[in-house]
């Protein structure tokens, strides 16, 4: 562990045996520190050589997974990982245009070494508070980063950054809510297929408008969802043990097939081809139809 600026811890894991799963640029991994809730956090520069390299941002209302990494955690303690998942992945071809906010630079860093040793094309920008308030910098340099510090450039400009990738480009953008807000609508006239965003948690999870019921296809069972309550919450009332780990729709974990019935998406990691073909996720979004039959 160390300090990468003010409030960002630099972590490196080691496997206690065996060798960790290369990953894929854009993956993440999910987390088990101590007694604190599961925590999914991006994969970053250096994590193809043998260890993982994270970078965690203490935040100021931690859920409890940054609370007890900078408290608690300390070298030599032993953590559960999963094996890496990726929601986020790199475009195979084509020219590439990577812009990161803050602590969302983590895996806009890898996507830029794995495109640097292969000798791919890429523009990295790399935007942050303040200069003291940007972890990673070094790296960023090495990989020819350009840098914007808004005490220092004003507010960075999404449109004019996203207007210089030519029409075929692949965009991938990591930061803050507004941010991604704001590359999302400078990206409105792209293809949907070459505009690539990874949020932390959704912007606004919507309550749903009344009760539904699911049917779970494998044993006909049924379960009705109140209001209140999330599809996976219901489940879990009733005695089920659905996959999950996030519960706010950024890591595809409760990912489950709707056989009957319309999904209501909340999620931030499916795409439009995906929810089209029936995944919905059901930690966070809903039904628009009175009935939902899932693969469960």
């Amino acid at each position: 562990m160390r300090w990468e600026c003010t409030g960002v811890l630099r972590i490196e894991l080691e496997p206690l045996a065996g060798e960790l799963t290369p990953p894929e640029p854009g993956a993440h991994i999910d987390v088990s520190i101590l007694d604190a809730p599961l925590r999914q956090y991006s994969l970053t520069a250096g994590s193809d050589t043998g260890h993982y390299v994270l970078g965690i941002r203490r935040e100021v209302q931690s859920r409890g997974g940054s609370e007890a990494v900078h408290d608690r955690l300390r070298p030599g303690d032993v953590i559960d990982i999963s094996e890496p998942r990726n929601t986020f992945p790199l475009a195979a071809d084509g020219e590439v245009h990577l812009i990161a906010g803050g602590i969302g630079v983590t895996p806009i860093l890898f996507m830029a070494e794995a495109l640097a040793k292969v000798g791919r094309s890429y523009r990295f920008t790399y935007c942050a508070r303040s200069r003291t308030d940007a972890g990673f910098l070094s790296d960023a340099l090495t990989l020819g980063g350009t840098l914007h510090f808004d005490d220092e450039d004003g507010m960075p400009d999404l449109a004019a950054l996203t207007s210089m990738a030519p029409d075929n480009a692949h965009l991938f953008c990591c930061g803050p809510a507004p941010m991604l807000d704001a590359f999302v609508a400078a990206c409105a006239d792209r293809p949907a297929d070459h505009v690539h965003i990874e949020r932390f948690e959704p912007s606004k999870l919507e309550a749903g408008a009344g009760e539904f019921v699911v049917e779970l296809a494998k044993t006909g069972a049924e379960v009705i969802v109140p209001s209140d309550k999330t599809i996976l919450d219901a489940l879990i009332d009733a005695g089920l043990s659905p996959e999950h780990s996030c519960g706010v729709g950024v890591c595809g974990t409760c990912e489950t097939r709707v056989l009957a019935g319309e999904a209501d998406h909340q999620d931030l990691v499916l795409t439009d081809e995906e929810r089209a073909e029936g995944a919905m996720l059901i930690c966070c979004s809903r039904a628009k139809t009175d009935r939902l039959v899932l693969d469960l």
